[in-house]
């Protein structure tokens, strides 16, 4: 297991055997390990990554002791994947198309288990890893210490975790975060294509226009927009990641696989078209971006397009489209960014994750 604190003797090796390191023993072939400045950095906690549903309620009504106990007990027991890990294993089938086409590439995913949890829970992740045959080697384990500034030295694009207070704080450092839900029925997903759905304001673009709607209403809003069509947004929290899946993305059409890419990227906005939709797709023309494809809703429910499309992942700032996807089988992520962290309602749901309970990660 590469831990934090090896990162630097890794990266330091002799000649020969330089950034190469062996995969653990469910498989025969040698990994070229991605550098973390070219590499697109994917931070996952251990309650995103799999199912510690039956070990938080240990860990809250029972305390550390009976904790650390119970996980030692069933070390070697495989914890269930849970809402991350359908989204992983498509990142590692990217990777693998990436090795064909370009074998010395360091332009590759790399996943970061990221886990608040004590290192005596390590031995129970490495086997469930090694379990499902991930490609996971780094590890950080902070014991209950914040993961901030790891997050900073591992040079984050993306953490995923379970637990909403971990994220808001990754957010207000500039770090692209969300929390991930578990949906309501299992979708069967791509294996081989990599599919991702953001929402437009307050993730990949700024608050800005929420704002506006927020305080004036609807009209205004269109008036705006109208106004502004042709002054790009300001950027949101995942606009960087949408950007480290286009340049991935490019590598493909560069041989002649643009039809075949394995990632493909959604818009999936309450935006009407005709209204409010120019300004959007300009902004992203602007950065040197697009998406796959643009789905403008104008306020209609974004759960049965996202059952159609069956993304491994959607991304939303309102828990309201988070929790409509999640019924119908996508896996939700929560961006708790903009506006409408400030005026929108709190479900049942919202309300025990923003609660100060114990959390391990």
């Amino acid at each position: 297991m590469h831990t934090f604190g090896e990162q630097e003797t890794c990266n330091q090796s002799s000649p020969k055997t330089k950034n190469v390191w062996p995969i653990p023993s469910v498989c025969n072939i040698m990994f070229i390990q991605p550098k973390p400045q070219n590499a697109i950095t994917i931070a996952v906690s251990s309650r995103a990554l799999f199912n510690m549903d039956r070990e938080q309620d240990i860990y809250e009504q029972q305390g550390m002791e009976d904790y650390l106990k119970y996980q030692i007990q069933h070390e070697i027991e495989p914890f269930a994947p849970g809402p991350a890990f359908p989204f992983i294993k498509a990142v590692e089938a990217v990777n693998t198309r990436l090795r064909e086409l370009y074998p010395d590439s360091e332009e590759l995913f790399d996943v970061v288990l990221m886990t608040s949890n004590h290192a005596h829970v390590g031995l129970r992740l490495i086997n469930s890893i090694n379990h499902y045959q991930l490609f996971i080697e780094r590890f950080c384990m902070t014991g209950g210490n914040s993961l901030i500034g790891y997050l900073k030295a591992y040079h984050a694009n993306l953490y995923l975790s379970a637990d909403s207070l971990k994220v808001r704080e990754a957010i207000e450092e500039g770090i692209a975060a969300a929390t991930v839900f578990s949906p309501g029925k299992i979708t069967e997903v791509p294996e081989t294509q990599l599919r991702v759905a953001f929402d437009g304001d307050a993730v990949l673009f700024s608050d800005e226009s929420e704002r506006i709607y927020k305080a004036h209403g609807l009209d205004k809003f269109f008036e705006h927009e109208k106004a502004h069509e042709n002054k790009p947004l300001d950027h949101g929290p995942l606009k960087g990641f949408l950007e480290a899946l286009g340049k991935l993305q490019q590598k493909f059409y560069a041989k002649g696989q643009r039809l075949d890419c394995p990632i493909r990227t959604y818009l999936v906005t309450a935006r009407s078209a005709a209204s409010s939709g120019t300004r959007a797709l300009k902004t992203l023309r602007s950065w040197g971006l697009e998406t796959d494809e643009a789905l403008f809703l104008a306020g209609a429910p974004k759960g049965p397009m996202l059952e159609k499309i069956r993304p491994h992942i959607f991304f939303d700032d309102q828990m309201f489209h988070v929790e409509g996807a999640a019924e119908l089988g996508t896996v939700a992520a929560h961006v708790p960014y903009g506006i409408a962290q400030k005026v929108q309602s709190k479900t049942a749901r919202d309300v025990k994750k923003d609660m100060p309970a114990k959390q391990l990660e």
